[in-house]
């Protein structure tokens, strides 16, 4: 699974696609819940550094990186009860932190705005359709990523069942 989730970040991310509509965050807060704790914070890490490396670093790359290393951490609350109030808490949670961080990297990195108060509600403003793709995008995989998951267990689960009625 650490492979699939790998194949589809890196090639998704490189593909062309809506702003902010890639399954960065699901798989990020997917791995937080699901993973060891380890690979769960290192392969977002990896797929974000191996894709920024094709395509260009820039100013706000630590802003980006640190987003996804937060929201696996987030990961690591849901794991704790994972349901399905909490997943779409954490996907919603997720949007806002990337959102709200990497905006703030945009604001303090680029010359685009003033650097006071109205500036950065000016970079706020200006990012909300970025925010409305990432929020459609991010419930959109992580209803993908999650909703396969249980499927796919319960399916095993079932199977293993009736093995053992068999037996």
């Amino acid at each position: 699974m650490v492979y699939l989730f790998l194949f589809i970040g890196f090639f998704t991310r490189l593909l062309p696609h809506a702003p902010n509509v890639t399954p960065i965050v699901a798989i990020s807060l997917f791995g937080g819940t699901y993973l060891s704790k380890k690979t769960g914070l290192l392969v977002p890490l990896a797929i974000m550094v191996m894709t920024d490396l094709v395509l260009g670093l820039h100013e706000v790359v630590w802003f980006t990186w640190g987003s996804v290393a937060l929201i696996s951490l987030l990961g690591f609350w849901i794991r704790r009860l994972a349901t399905t109030r909490r997943i779409a808490s954490g996907a919603i949670i997720s949007s806002t932190l990337f959102f709200l961080i990497t905006n703030v990297g945009v604001w303090m990195t680029a010359n685009w705005y003033s650097h006071d108060l109205t500036g950065l509600i000016d970079c706020f403003y200006m990012a909300l359709p970025f925010y409305r793709n990432q929020l459609l995008g991010d419930a959109l995989y992580v209803t993908g990523f999650f909703g396969a998951y249980h499927v796919i267990l319960g399916s095993m689960r079932r199977r293993q069942e009736a093995n053992q009625a068999i037996s």
